[in-house]
């Protein structure tokens, strides 16, 4: 297995990531958007409006977070972006956390090829959106991985992460005393 690379959104090409996404867009019709978009927004864009959300932020050059590659191929995504781009943070019952906490930066999705998981790239992924946010002048980077209930959670409920990759990329499990939702810090 080639070494995972890691390119910013804005530099990677957009067919790309629809290559690794798919038709359905990861997941439903969500294009990494859940958490991006309210929920109606969210809703009523399932499939073409989430994709259109997310290619605006990607050729505006906003960031959103990194494509992974092995060799030329692209084998997995991850979400990073301020916190401030999150609108779930308002509403959210598991992560009660304000929304533009200055600084902070999220990691909200992971995504890795069906063929390629339990490999350790979610871990590298991590890392590198780690890096690359505080990079980009980012103080603080977290993640809100999932604890599955069983070894064979289904991957569509792990859309965040489990803790032993964010583990792995030297991630901190910290307290949430307003939520239910763990959190995992660097640094």
């Amino acid at each position: 297995m080639s070494e995972l690379r890691s390119v910013p959104a804005a530099q990677a090409p957009w067919a790309d990531l629809e290559a690794l996404f798919g038709a359905r867009g990861a997941c439903g019709g969500c294009w990494c958007m859940v958490w991006r978009r309210t929920r109606k927004d969210f809703e009523a864009g399932k499939g073409a409006g989430n994709r259109a959300a997310l290619q605006a932020l990607w050729e505006r050059g906003e960031p959103i977070g990194l494509l992974g590659y092995q060799g030329e191929r692209p084998v997995g995504w991850v979400s990073v972006a301020p916190r401030g781009q999150f609108s779930y943070f308002k509403t959210s019952r598991v992560l009660r956390l304000t929304p533009g906490e200055a600084g902070v930066w999220c990691i909200s999705c992971l995504f890795v090829a069906s063929a390629l998981r339990r490999q350790g790239l979610a871990a590298g992924l991590i890392a590198a959106a780690r890096d690359w946010a505080l990079a980009q002048g980012a103080q603080r980077v977290e993640g809100y991985p999932v604890e599955p209930r069983s070894a064979q959670a289904a991957p569509v409920f792990l859309w965040t992460g489990t803790p032993a990759p964010f583990e792995a990329a030297g991630f901190r499990r910290e307290p949430n005393p307003h939520g239910t939702r763990p959190i995992y810090a660097s640094p």
